[in-house]
């Protein structure tokens, strides 16, 4: 946050310095105002450059294994460029690639979900998937694992039929 900070403190003297360039080399004809306008867009460019590429950006630095399963695209009020093309602010990703089937229930796969958001750190949070039953359940040491063919308690979501995590767990191709 503190480099965010810097840099978008630097891009604003940049543009304020490309303003005064301008009125040197227009021998002070163009007005003085323009120095601190360049400077204010100059920052809200970057920052919007930022908004927008943040995404792009955190997402290409996963390892392999870890792929996107789901985005948050936003807009809000006082980003008004944001209706015009939402951009992402939050995503996330599972670590598939060291995903593990239970012992005694192969239905159940262990894995790890990473929730990004920008300019927050980055949660990871373990989620048991029943692949039988479509479901999903926070992974805890109080959890109970049922066992081959038995039902599941309250604790477990329903996921839809198409879900990315379901799919990419749950195929019969998947291996350990």
């Amino acid at each position: 946050m503190l480099w965010e900070l810097l840099a978008t403190m630097i891009a604003g003297v940049g543009a304020a310095g490309g303003a005064l360039l301008l009125r040197k080399l227009s021998r002070q004809r163009l007005p003085k105002y323009w120095v601190p306008v360049f400077a204010g867009l100059g920052m809200l460019t970057f920052q919007i450059h930022g908004e927008y590429n943040w995404f792009r950006h955190q997402s290409g630095l996963l390892p392999e294994g870890v792929t996107v399963v789901r985005t948050v695209e936003s807009s809000s009020w006082w980003r008004p460029w944001s209706y015009l093309k939402p951009h992402t602010l939050q995503f996330v990703a599972m670590d598939s690639k060291n995903a593990s089937s239970n012992q005694h229930n192969t239905d159940l796969v262990l894995v790890d979900l990473y929730f990004f958001e920008h300019r927050q750190p980055a949660r990871r949070i373990k989620q048991v998937v029943h692949c039988a039953l479509q479901k999903r359940a926070l992974y805890s040491n109080t959890l109970p694992l049922p066992k081959p063919g038995e039902a599941v308690d309250d604790r477990w979501q329903v996921l839809a039929p198409g879900d990315v995590v379901l799919l990419q767990l749950c195929t019969p191709s998947r291996s350990d």
